[in-house]
């Protein structure tokens, strides 16, 4: 046998019950709860009591707390000592601590000072397993001490420096474990605060921001960053604190995923990486003293970010002072670590579904405005649409409008609401639409019928759904005058005003059951006789429907609001109906469908085809950009439901720049015509992004209107009814001083200039 062999077993044949037992320190051992598991002999003997009088028993059950060694708030120090131990897994001292105990030899309690230390026994996993208390009876040396100092001979000033020597020690000691649990509360509690932040993050960008901000400052780094994996880049972005400099911030804020700096590598090999200065980062890569010089850091801690056997990244914390890295840091720095890539996980995958959920909103959304196409115009009216899509991401659903003429010239007008909120709603929202035209053109006498044909359409198709329409044909006799016929399948009836902007009721009409639950119902008509100036709206129960409110008083909120818009033209009366009643943003789907009867509309504008062709050149020919210096307003153009608010900026901008006087709003509401003209056409004909640009110029507007869709020209329309559009940029070129279009490679620019006099009339 060998020496070593022999060593070994000789260690592996120690009895440490026996070792416990023999400390001449006193020692008691506690389970988690803080019962009492073993006392070694030393102990029984400092506190006069017998083993089976303690094992087995609640340690304050064995020496309950007296009422004065309980702090300000009622708390036992000593208890608080244990749970301390066993819940941070780290020694806790006390300061000295006075306690009474039995003395045998008197037969009565005597008030003892101690020295205590709390002490953690953990398993292979970490975890408290038992509560160890070393105890020390320091009564006598306080005492002696009090002696010495009041004989204050020379023999004893010798005893009296060992015993301030010792005590000094003793003090430093318990100053120094004070300060170091210290310090671990307010990490831990900073890290704690931080974490609470990232879990209210909602974007990527908003944890990085906090990880590697108040995150490394938790953990006591002077710098850092926080490094995450695109790995379809092959790259690691760095989010760094603003103390590494902006060179460092030019320097690493990507670096390549094979890069063998500690944030890349970590992030790629998911190891730890530990560099306690200078020297030991340079022979990790020489790349690390041009890192060192930019960041001013000197050590360095990279660990990665890992969640679910996946790597996110890494987290990389740096000191400006080279410093041995003990390994509890280094634990301390992977904990927060595994808290900042739950974090991070959840945003991410947040992120995903936001972005899938938009993707399908956006791919129902175009569906449907695919099939929600310009309405057709009455010879004699004008028709207005307007269509907005739910705020929620999956809340796009099946409503939809319609406006075709028919072959005798009457006009079919439908509104429609198909059950559901998604892109299978959005489909069959399209196949409805076309289900219906198809029916009325085909040569169905009525609304009612066209309704009737179609609920028996949808069961003999399989189609399996539900829905509300409500449909409204323009009829207009000999004499010119003109009625609505209207019925419903479920769809609440139009509203109706008179010349005088006064409500009209519409009759109900019999059957209105929706579509899709009895195919064999009939459904009736109701007849109106409109006059001259007449307003018709239709809508669908977004506009009029709120959680939590009444349906009758949201129809009697539209009814209020058409009501005291109706001197409006027809589509300023309808950005006022969205304005006030959801007001951009909808809680479901709306759509409107507004017609306004104007007998004076039909026929053509009294231009002769030479006029025609001059300004259908002039829109199309390229024409230099006027120059602008003065004071300018600037909007983007994002949606024809927002252009109600682009209208009251622009008129507050436009008032702004002018005096009062004679004319004046007039001009600015002629300029606020044209504007609105060349924004909407913008939207509707042009493509994203667009923008509004109007510049003060002394006694002028300069007025840019930007697309994206230079391929797209403006048109004057040539050979058409007035009623029929593509007549404003008519309007635009005899209201404006000058006009013109300008085509770059990737935009369109049509500008306008408008005086601020109107010319003597």
């Amino acid at each position: 046998m060998s020496d070593e062999t022999g060593a070994r077993q000789r260690q592996a044949a120690v009895d440490f019950a026996a070792v416990f037992a023999a400390q001449p320190t006193a020692y008691l051992v506690m389970s988690p709860d803080l019962v009492i598991v073993e006392a070694n002999a030393a102990y029984l003997e400092l506190l006069g009591r017998t083993r089976g009088e303690l094992v087995g028993r609640y340690v304050f059950d064995a020496f309950p707390p007296a009422p004065e060694a309980l702090d300000a708030d009622g708390v036992n120090p000593l208890q608080a000592s244990f749970e301390r131990a066993r819940d941070t897994g780290v020694p806790d001292q006390m300061p000295l601590f006075h306690y009474e105990v039995h003395d045998h030899a008197l037969g009565r309690a005597v008030p003892r000072a101690w020295s205590l230390i709390s002490a953690p026994v953990l398993d292979a996993e970490g975890r408290t397993q038992l509560v160890l208390q070393r105890v020390e009876d320091v009564t006598e040396f306080l005492a002696e001490r009090e002696r010495l100092a009041a004989r204050r001979d020379d023999g004893s000033w010798a005893r009296l420096d060992v015993l301030e020597a010792d005590l000094f020690a003793r003090t430093q000691e318990l100053r120094a474990v004070l300060a170091s649990q210290e310090a671990t509360a307010r990490r831990l509690a900073a890290m704690a605060q931080v974490v609470l932040q990232s879990t209210e993050a909602e974007t990527v960008e908003d944890v990085t921001d906090v990880l590697a901000g108040a995150g490394l400052a938790a953990i006591g780094a002077d710098g850092g960053a926080i490094c995450l994996r695109d790995d379809e880049r092959g790259v690691v972005d760095l989010t760094l604190t603003p103390s590494l400099g902006e060179g460092a911030q030019r320097r690493y804020g990507t670096l390549g995923l094979g890069s063998r700096l500690p944030g890349a590598w970590s992030a790629r090999t998911g190891e730890t990486v530990v560099l306690d200065g200078q020297a030991a980062a340079e022979a990790w890569d020489p790349g690390m003293r041009e890192a060192i010089e930019q960041s001013g850091q000197r050590s360095w801690i990279a660990v990665p970010l890992t969640i679910g056997g996946r790597l996110l990244g890494s987290l990389l914390a740096g000191w400006e002072d080279e410093r041995a890295v003990p390994d509890s840091e280094v634990e301390l720095v992977q904990a927060f670590a595994a808290q900042c890539a739950q974090a991070l996980d959840r945003v991410q995958v947040l992120t995903r579904e936001r972005r899938s959920a938009e993707r399908s909103r956006r791919l129902a959304e175009d569906l449907q405005r695919s099939m929600l196409t310009e309405p057709v115009q009455p010879d004699h009216g004008q028709i207005a649409v307007r269509y907005l899509p739910a705020t929620g991401s999956a809340q796009v659903g099946g409503d939809w409008y319609d406006a075709f003429r028919h072959a005798d010239g009457s006009v079919d007008l439908v509104i429609g609401d198909v059950v559901g909120h998604d892109i299978g709603a959005a489909a069959t929202m399209g196949q409805l639409r076309s289900l219906l035209r198809g029916i009325a053109v085909s040569g169905a006498a009525g609304p009612a019928q066209v309704l009737d044909t179609m609920d028996t359409a949808i069961a003999q198709l399989g189609l399996a759904t539900y829905a509300t329409v409500g449909m409204g044909r323009l009829e207009r006799d000999p004499s010119g005058a003109t009625r609505l016929r209207w019925a419903s399948a479920g769809h609440p009836p139009p509203v109706v005003l008179d010349t005088d902007g006064r409500h009209v009721p519409v009759p109900e009409a019999p059957g209105r059951l929706m579509l899709g639950v009895e195919p064999a119902v009939t459904r009736g008509e109701s007849v109106l006789d409109l006059d001259d100036g007449a307003t018709v709206l239709l809508y669908t129960d977004g506009l009029v429907e709120r959680p939590g409110s009444d349906l009758d008083a949201g129809v009697a909120a539209l009814r209020e609001v058409v009501t005291e818009a109706a001197d409006l033209p027809l589509e300023e009366l309808c950005d006022r109906v969205v304005d006030r009643l959801v007001d951009g943003r909808p809680a479901d789907d709306v759509a409107l469908v507004a017609v306004r009867l104007d007998r004076a509309s039909a026929g053509n504008s009294g231009r002769t085809p030479a006029q025609y062709a001059a300004a259908h050149a002039g829109w199309h020919s390229d024409s230099p950009v006027p120059a602008v210096s003065g004071a300018r307003l600037t909007l983007e153009l994002a949606s024809l439901r927002g252009l109600s608010g682009v209208r009251r900026q622009m008129r507050q901008f436009l008032l702004s720049s002018v005096d009062a006087g004679p004319g004046v709003e007039d001009a600015v509401e002629r300029a606020v015509l044209v504007i609105d003209e060349l924004a909407s056409n913008a939207l509707r004909h042009g493509a994203p992004p667009a923008s509004l640009h109007i510049a003060d110029e002394d006694t002028r507007w300069i007025v840019l209107v930007t697309d994206s869709a230079p391929g797209r020209r403006p048109t004057p329309a040539r050979g058409r009814r007035e009623g029929q559009g593509g007549y404003g940029l008519y309007v635009v070129e005899d209201l404006t001083a000058d006009h013109g279009v300008h085509y770059a490679a990737e935009r369109k620019v049509v500008w306008a200039v408008l005086d601020k006099q109107l010319p003597p009339s």
